[in-house]
């Protein structure tokens, strides 16, 4: 039986607990200000078209230089092409920062990151605004430019946590962690509406000078690896050895993940590929295409591009669905959206715990993307009541948000430092941008639907599609869900037998 939580969790050192935190708040920043855009969809279409009703025009203004679109329809295929653009362009760049995560300090790659991105949303949101430059083209390019920059964060934050926690717990402290981007999303929505009221650009430049500054503070403080203070492999699980007989001398976190030094030590009896080379040199960097070809990388990778369509059409869309459908305003919106990601908080948390003792993952996201399906056709008939419209987006969130924070997270972690790397531990980047780029890339293309199915047929069916979706992440995962029950029930057999 998988020890208690408090079991593993007090073996860690306060070097895992700064860890912990610096990663985590560096992807809460980050989705703050990736949230704000979503929050402020209302006012800018409202700013690029041409209304009688358009207050947002000071008085000195004509509509005729804000003038982007004809109507409100024609802004929300943009603002839909938008979302799609960003999503594209960080699928592409998450691919790129794996591999490059995994050669270059990780330091150095999420502060160009977080930095980068913060200057490119200011100038998106902000200077953009007060210099009254508007224009397609620029928009577009700058948000490519935003996509690729925020890509080199989350390879990077997961290879961090990669470093310094082992698989034993890895469900729960990852479940806990991944709630970074849920809790982003509540600080963004909050950050944004306590400033809508004095125009939108004021929530953008808010949230990248947080972003920016978070960037500084990681890059002064966060430590990549146990390694820079000098702790031993024993450490860098947070656990020491367990008894066992044939492994006697492995740390219970490591499995076959850990370095080299531990295989030779744990196992003398075996013969030794390559006498010649040094236990001490670093191991290699794996190839892109080796990454992708691991077992598990492509199952959970396509059905993350499923789920992770539909959970980003929650981030993405989700203010403007509630502003528009209920007639609610913009700034009851953003804080009513906030409890999509409280559901997911929770979610990803419990699943993960879940997963751990369970020693399983597919089967814990297949229940609960099964329930998902069920969630979203509820919601979808939610009444216009604030109350009950908050507790079905919570229920929502729980059984969508949380198993997509297990596969970008816990999952990642695992398909990183599985047994087919052989001792390599410069992979974890790599995996970690293919499984969170080929999500993008669904996610992208969903965006655009998203917006084409509520302009043509209304957000009925938008659900229905989200739906559907859903159903595809359990076929991509059918897989290993059967492999893993299997297993379960042989080794209950074989638990039976000893008895």
């Amino acid at each position: 039986m998988p020890p208690s939580c408090c079991g593993y969790l007090s073996q860690y050192t306060h070097h895992h607990l700064v860890a912990f935190l610096l990663t985590f708040f560096s992807y809460v920043l980050l989705h703050a200000s990736r949230k704000t855009f979503s929050n402020v969809k209302v006012s800018i279409s409202a700013q690029w078209t041409p209304s009688i009703q358009n207050d947002s025009l000071s008085p000195g203004e004509t509509w005729e230089e804000n003038h982007l679109f004809e109507d409100e329809k024609q802004a929300t295929l943009f603002l839909g092409a938008l979302d799609s653009i960003f999503l594209f362009s960080y699928a592409v760049g998450l691919y790129l920062s794996g591999v490059i995560g995994d050669r270059v300090n990780l330091r150095y790659v999420l502060c160009v990151g977080l930095c980068g991105s913060a200057a490119v949303e200011f100038v998106f949101g902000t200077l953009t605004e007060w210099l009254h430059i508007y224009n397609i083209y620029l928009y577009c390019g700058l948000w490519v430019l935003n996509g690729l920059l925020q890509s080199a964060v989350w390879p990077c934050v997961v290879a961090v946590m990669g470093n310094w926690f082992g698989k034993t717990g890895r469900g729960f402290v990852f479940g806990l962690w991944s709630a970074c981007a849920s809790v982003g999303n509540i600080l963004g929505a909050f950050l944004a509406s306590s400033v809508l009221k004095y125009g939108y650009e004021y929530a953008f430049l808010v949230t990248s000078v947080v972003q920016f500054a978070g960037g500084v503070v990681v890059f002064f403080g966060l430590l990549t690896s146990p390694k820079e203070v000098g702790l031993s492999s024993e450490l860098e699980t947070g656990l020491g050895p367990v008894e066992t007989d044939t492994d006697s001398h492995r740390p219970l976190m490591s499995d076959e993940e850990d370095e080299v030094e531990v295989e030779v030590y744990a196992r003398p009896h075996q013969s030794i590929q390559q006498p010649d080379e040094p236990l001490d040199e670093a191991p290699q960097a794996i190839g892109f295409c080796q990454a992708f070809c691991l077992p598990g990388v492509l199952p959970y990778s396509l059905a993350y591009a499923c789920l992770k369509l539909v959970n980003y059409s929650f981030f993405f869309w989700l203010p403007f669905y509630l502003s528009n459908n209920y007639g609610w305003k913009e700034a009851e919106a953003d804080r009513l959206s906030v409890w999509y990601d409280v559901g997911g908080i929770i979610g990803g948390t419990v699943q993960g715990l879940i997963s751990d003792f369970m020693g399983k993952r597919a089967p814990v996201l297949a229940t609960s993307l099964a329930l998902a399906m069920a969630a979203l056709v509820g919601y979808s008939r939610s009444p216009n009541d604030q109350l009950i419209n908050a507790v079905l987006l919570a229920v929502t969130g729980f059984f969508i948000g949380g198993p997509s924070n297990m596969i970008s997270s816990a999952i990642s972690a695992d398909l990183g430092r599985q047994e087919a790397l052989r001792g390599s531990q410069e992979a974890l980047a790599t995996v970690t941008g293919i499984v969170d780029g080929t999500g993008s890339i669904g996610a992208a293309g969903g965006q655009y639907l998203v917006s084409l199915l509520e302009s043509k047929l209304g957000w009925m069916c938008v659900f229905y599609f989200f739906v559907v979706m859903t159903g595809g992440s359990i076929v991509f995962i059918t897989p290993l869900l059967i492999k893993e029950v299997r297993a379960m029930w042989r080794d209950r057999r074989a638990m039976r037998r000893q008895l």
